[in-house]
């Protein structure tokens, strides 16, 4: 039979496990965050959606505390997101600050991405500037791409972004696409960091300007097939938003 002191201490373990289960649960379900307490002293939150949130009720949606929103356009040189145009329209009429991303793939040219781009966002002066969203997906999660190839094609991506909005576009990179394709390579292109577990750290020491902290939050005003939405914060005031915006 175990002494006293033993079952004393087996019950507090017991009472640990416990305790760490519920936890692990409450993070799973994103009721608990660990990034939301360091995000919280940015004053300028946002969201990222695509057509996985479904129909979004952008008013309920721009109430939460949200400033900004940046809806998916496109991925690759084909594949226009379902629902951008819908998105677009109805996170400028919620009176949210709006900008489009795209998809980088890693499987086609950087100009054919590009015009594809070109064709499905419009050119409009209060659009935020484009996002290119560069992270390891599919089979290149355990294989990634050779970095000088990708980043020939981002690199062309860029400049042709750039040169046709008259603005530099932002990065969008999880850490490890980061510090293997963009690092040290994109001088003065806007970086939007995703670090939803700790906080945010580039590789060289380079300065974020967006930074996802959650990709598990859940907000009131969507009813698609993923329950979760991913929220950001920006480094700066509105009036720094509108700066970037504008290009300066």
């Amino acid at each position: 039979m175990p002494s006293p002191r033993a079952r004393t201490a087996l019950v507090f373990l017991a009472a640990v496990a416990v305790v760490l289960a519920l936890l692990a649960v409450l993070v799973a379900r994103g009721v608990l965050w660990p990034n939301r307490l360091l995000a919280a002293r940015y004053d300028v939150r946002g969201v990222d959606v695509s057509s996985h949130q479904g129909q979004i009720d952008w008013p309920t949606l721009a109430a939460q505390d949200v400033d900004f929103a940046y809806v998916k356009a496109t991925e690759g040189s084909g594949f226009v997101d379902a629902r951008f145009d819908d998105n677009l329209r109805g996170a400028r009429d919620s009176g949210l600050l709006v900008g489009a991303y795209h998809f980088f793939s890693f499987e086609s040219p950087g100009r054919s991405q590009a015009e594809r781009i070109f064709a499905t966002v419009p050119a409009d002066d209060d659009l935020l500037p484009v996002a290119i969203d560069v992270e390891h997906y599919g089979t290149f999660l355990r294989h990634p791409p050779d970095p000088e190839a990708v980043r020939a094609e981002l690199t062309t991506l860029v400049d042709l972004v750039r040169e046709h909005d008259g603005v530099e576009p932002v990065i969008y990179a999880t850490q490890a696409a980061y510090g293997r394709y963009v690092a040290g390579h994109f001088p003065g292109t806007p970086i939007w960091i995703r670090a939803v577990y700790t906080p945010p750290h580039l590789t060289g020491g380079g300065q974020w300007t967006f930074w996802q902290y959650s990709h598990r939050d859940r907000l009131d005003g969507y009813d698609g097939e993923e329950p979760y939405i991913d929220v950001n914060v920006f480094d700066g005031d509105l009036d720094d938003l509108q700066e970037l915006r504008a290009g300066r």
